[in-house]
């Protein structure tokens, strides 16, 4: 049997199976209630979800705090309600921004082929693992990290109104 046969005999195998039944077919709108897993996987409830509990769902969009306790417009991975994926976030009626919900901080970059500039008003944390950088508004500068090294060519000099080593 060839390639183009076999092709042909899936294609009538899938016209005759029926479509399956219930409201999973359609988009449906839920509510995303989390993003767990350190903001990669969104939770949602809907009307008609099997369990009471938040479903996990996967997203073709990026969900970010803010749009907790938005509405979602929800599809379903090959018709099956446990296995929901984030459409979009329907838009406030009333736009942006929404008195109960604070817009998403802004933070400023410039960036001139020389020199990168990047500010933030209180608070700003480069992280990569368990390792990160945080800089605050108070000016202190928080270094964390299983192993962390200092290595310098020249003069590697520690400088404060107090230097406490252990």
């Amino acid at each position: 049997m060839s390639g183009r046969d076999l092709i042909e005999t899936q294609l009538a195998a899938n016209a005759t199976q029926e479509p399956v039944a219930g409201p999973w077919q359609a988009a449906v709108i839920g509510e995303l209630v989390a993003i767990a897993d350190e903001g990669s996987t969104p939770l949602v409830v809907f009307a008609g979800q099997p369990g009471t509990a938040a479903l996990r769902a996967r997203s073709v969009i990026d969900l970010h705090g803010a749009h907790i306790g938005r509405a979602v417009v929800l599809m379903f991975e090959r018709a099956d309600p446990a296995r929901p994926i984030v459409m979009g976030v329907l838009r406030d009626a009333r736009g942006w921004p929404r008195p109960e919900v604070p817009a998403p901080a802004q933070v400023e970059v410039d960036a001139d082929g020389e020199r990168l500039l990047v500010s933030a008003r209180t608070q700003m944390v480069l992280r990569c693992g368990k390792a990160s950088i945080t800089l605050t508004r108070a000016g202190k500068v928080l270094i964390q990290g299983s192993y962390v090294l200092s290595r310098s060519t020249g003069v590697n000099r520690l400088k404060g109104g107090a230097v406490q080593i252990n």
